[in-house]
């Protein structure tokens, strides 16, 4: 019997050491993979790099300037900031794991079905996304945590709730151009299911984009979770997730600068290497884009 012939994947095939060397290329892009590595290890090695216990009050040295033992400072309490932001990797990590999980799958699922079945149930589909892009993506997810509950479980849900439309979207497009091509149509003449072909054919062609636009994503969740922190609907304190402690210090930062710049430039600084590795990414797996800037 003859195989069914399916899409090769070419951008993810290729191996992932020449992915990384064309990103190690890129002076912009080799910055954001250098300090999205440091993250990881700091969130692996937080226990070692700590000097102090993160949640440890001590009433005696609060509202310290850094230094003095305390590298960047302490807070209200006396709680050491640096030994807090190291901490709170491991919760930056633990949101941005969580909700790529979540919307990559939900998103490229229904992207690709969507396009490639049309009809009615693309229409209802398309009609459902319009619904949550039509509002902002904090507006949203705050209306979400309101409904849950503070916490920082519901508000990762909250995020993914809202995050997976602009990739079911992107999806779609890459489908309608995809179900077109010729192996789709030798796929379908050969007696293939639909479920088949969007599994075998069409979604391991929109995968290359879905990475990209996930891993331009990842700024975005960053700077909502701190957003939904700050304004007390994430993160529930004692925990050290950066934009809580951005909330908690905004009331001394006039004579205490610290309390808010470290946590505000570790956002920063995470959220524009998440970027720079996207903008990479796009370079790496779509040569159409190398392609596109090389021209005059």
């Amino acid at each position: 019997m003859t195989a069914l012939p399916r899409s090769t994947g070419l951008p993810l095939l290729r191996p992932l050491g020449n992915i990384l060397r064309a990103l190690l290329r890129n002076p912009p892009s080799a910055f954001g993979l250098t300090i999205i590595g440091l993250l990881l290890l700091i969130a692996l090695f937080a226990p070692l790099l700590a000097t102090h216990d993160p949640h440890a009050v001590d009433l005696d040295n609060t509202l310290r300037p850094p230094g003095g033992g305390h590298l960047f400072g302490t807070d209200e309490l006396g709680r050491d900031i640096y030994s807090r932001l190291v901490f709170g990797t491991r919760i930056t990590l633990r949101i941005i794991a969580l909700v790529t999980v979540i919307v990559g799958p939900i998103g490229l699922i229904i992207g690709t079905a969507s396009g490639y079945v049309g009809g009615l149930f693309d229409r209802i589909m398309m009609r459902i996304t319009d619904i949550f892009l039509s509002f902002p993506a904090l507006i949203l997810s705050l209306a979400f945590v309101a409904a849950l509950g503070p916490s920082l479980n519901n508000a990762i849900i909250a995020i993914a709730l809202t995050s997976w439309p602009p990739i079911a979207r992107l999806a779609r497009a890459e489908t309608l151009t995809f179900r077109a091509t010729d192996y789709v149509a030798a796929a379908r003449l050969q007696g293939a299911s639909t479920l088949r072909i969007i599994v075998r054919s069409i979604m391991p062609m929109c995968l290359p984009s879905v990475v990209i636009r996930l891993t331009l994503n990842m700024a975005t969740v960053i700077l909502t979770a701190a957003g939904l922190g700050f304004l007390g609907l994430g993160a529930q304190p004692p925990l050290p997730e950066w934009g809580a402690m951005i909330a908690t210090g905004r009331r001394y930062m006039i004579d205490s600068w610290w309390l808010v710049t470290f946590p505000g430039l570790a956002i920063l600084l995470v959220s524009l290497a998440f970027n720079l590795v996207g903008d990479g990414l796009r370079d790496a797996l779509d040569p159409r884009q190398m392609t596109g800037r090389a021209m005059p």
